[in-house]
């Protein structure tokens, strides 16, 4: 269980730290009310996710704590679900509600068709 636990813990450091970098380089050339950084982090984190997946399917020989560090540890720390949810209630706070709607469908659509067309058997 120590390994698991320390895998989840490396990987959700190693996670977070590209979510904040992917927020820094997007923020610096991007400065609007649409929440960009977040977007792409959360679609880069099911993409990588996918790809993991795809990576590890059928293969045996890979132990359980390094799919854990890159699985639930690298992209569960790089996708942010709780940035999501704030950045959400504060564009309806500000009244945006067609930038919010955007922001929703978007990220929820691109991420599950990410998953619908590149996990297809």
């Amino acid at each position: 269980m120590k390994i698991q636990l320390m895998s989840v813990f490396v990987g959700g450091g190693i996670g977070s730290v590209l979510r904040f970098l992917v927020s820094f380089f997007i923020v610096k050339f991007y400065n609007h009310s649409f929440p960009l950084a977040t977007l792409i982090s959360n679609i880069l984190a099911c993409f990588l996710m996918i790809f993991f997946i795809l990576f590890f399917k059928n293969k045996t020989d890979y132990p359980e704590w390094f799919t854990l560090f890159l699985l639930t540890g690298v992209c569960g720390g790089f996708s942010t679900f709780s940035t999501f949810s704030y950045e959400n209630y504060l564009l309806f706070q500000q009244n945006y509600f067609g930038i919010l709607s955007a922001n929703i469908i978007i990220s929820v659509l691109v991420s599950l068709l990410f998953f619908i067309i590149l996990l297809k058997n």
